[in-house]
């Protein structure tokens, strides 16, 4: 009996990931191109990095996320669940400075931006995966509420250190001149004028030295390259690069200029677009090189083996991002809003320098993660996504055939090969599998599949927002 008991002490130290669940680290990126990585394609924007997580394992080049911006994908990610069915399906962001209003601190304290937040009620992964006795840090975004119930560290979260709605300027870390950062609890100015990717690449390399001894989930959500949320119109139309990322793109770099344009209905001086593309490439490559610190410190520590590291965009590109060969952009139904750019490397687990072609969304995550810390899916609940371990290996086929978005009047679906989406009175349909690009709309043509469509979509909807327990903030119950 002792022979065999040290043969299993044996076998389990000689296959760490036997004996111990993997560590996580998923990193969120912004507003991302789906065609600004290097091995997604582009000859422009400089990822190196990322590129080397690729070649270590899978390129996901069908991956959805739940909806075109920023809160509700993220809210999805966290829960497993539709935004339509987890209650945060809109934006929890104020409008007014969109057309120049500048809030002071105590008028900006009781806008919906900051007294919004996800439903409490909500069960988030790292609440989940505590059960295993992971430690979980968040360092980054959250836009999921800013009052403290709502906070990383009310809801699962051991560690925070970011900002805490839907974008900052990355030196001052104001939200439209507002102090918007946070660690754990409380506001922060600790680190004002920092260039704030340079702070969560800090924040995630102290994270990972201090608990590899014990499983982790690193969550790392950049606001890169998400336009910096600055009203001065010179700053406003853009995102933030240092130059000395800027700099290793010259064609734009010695063009920019600040020229004649409009910003909020008046005469003012702006970025040029030689500005806007120098910024938005810097910003992107400033991103990876911290990508690159987080993979190192893992191989450092010799933790890269028994980790899953996960990368995607929040949503579709926008400014100067390029979503080729895809059409529309983030805020948009077509496959430029909500399709998006993703990484998966697990070695042994998943295979390295492959492609995976096969329909998935971002809802998956949460199933697939906690089936690999061995946690039970909460049955409480309704989740949306299902263990896509297989479909990474390149085992099986993706068990996904549909997938439904909502955001204000804009419907969509996508049922197999085919994609349905509805606005006011305009109707399309495309065939993915033969116009990725959707250029050819067979509405006209195909009345009843449209038609059929349409109705899932329905069902789906009254499934999800109707029938499902009401959750807030954006329902009174």
């Amino acid at each position: 009996m002792r022979a065999c008991f040290l043969l299993l002490v044996i076998f389990c130290f000689c296959h760490p990931s036997l004996a111990s669940p993997p560590n996580v680290v998923m990193i969120v990126s912004d507003d991302q191109g789906y065609h600004d990585l290097g091995c997604f394609g582009s000859d422009e924007v400089l990822t190196p990095h990322l590129d080397r997580l690729a070649a270590g394992g899978v390129k996901l080049t069908s991956f959805y996320v739940t909806w075109p911006a920023c809160t509700p994908s993220r809210g999805s990610l966290l829960t497993g669940r539709y935004p339509q069915r987890n209650g945060t399906y809109d934006m929890i962001r104020n409008e007014a400075p969109d057309f120049g209003v500048r809030y002071d601190a105590d008028q900006y304290a009781v806008t919906f931006e900051r007294i919004g937040g996800m439903d409490t009620r909500e069960v988030l992964l790292p609440q989940m995966l505590a059960r295993a006795g992971y430690v979980s840090g968040i360092f980054g975004k959250w836009d999921l509420g800013s009052l403290r119930r709502y906070l990383p560290t009310s809801r699962g979260f051991d560690e925070f250190y970011g900002l805490v709605n839907t974008g900052i300027d990355f030196y001052t870390h104001e939200r439209y001149g507002v102090p918007s950062m946070f660690r754990n609890l409380e506001p922060t100015v600790e680190d004002r004028g920092v260039y704030c990717t340079k702070l969560f690449e800090r924040e995630a390399l102290r994270f990972i030295e201090q608990h590899r001894h014990q499983p982790f989930f690193l969550y790392v959500p950049f606001n890169a390259p998400h336009g910096a949320s600055n009203l001065d119109p010179k700053i406003r139309s853009r995102t933030q690069a240092p130059e000395k990322w800027r700099r290793l793109y010259p064609q734009y770099f010695e063009a920019e200029a600040y020229v004649e344009g409009k910003r909020y209905g008046q005469p003012a001086q702006v970025s040029n677009q030689a500005m806007r593309m120098a910024h938005y490439l810097g910003c992107v490559t400033a991103m990876d090189a911290s990508i690159g610190k987080i993979l190192d410190a893992l191989d450092r520590h010799e933790l890269a083996e028994n980790t899953i590291v996960i990368f995607f965009s929040d949503n579709g590109g926008s400014g100067g991002a390029n979503n080729r060969p895809l059409r529309g952009h983030k805020g948009q139904m077509f496959e430029g809003g909500v399709r998006v750019l993703s990484l998966a490397r697990y070695p042994g687990r998943i295979p390295a320098d492959t492609q995976c072609r096969e329909f998935l969304t971002s809802l998956e995550w949460f199933p697939t993660l906690l089936n690999l810390a061995g946690v039970a899916p909460p049955t409480d609940v309704k989740l949306d996504g299902f263990d896509m371990q297989p479909v990474l290996a390149g085992d099986a086929p993706s068990a996904r055939r549909e997938m439904f978005w909502k955001r204000k009047s804009a419907e969509a679906a996508r049922i197999d090969q085919w994609k349905w989406i509805r606005q006011g009175e305009h109707t399309w349909l495309f065939d993915l599998a033969a116009d990725l690009s959707e250029e050819k709309n067979l509405a006209d043509a195909m009345p009843q599949r449209a038609a059929d469509m349409a109705a899932k979509f329905d069902a789906w909807l009254q499934e999800t927002m109707v029938e499902s327990p009401p959750r807030g903030p954006f329902k009174d119950f």
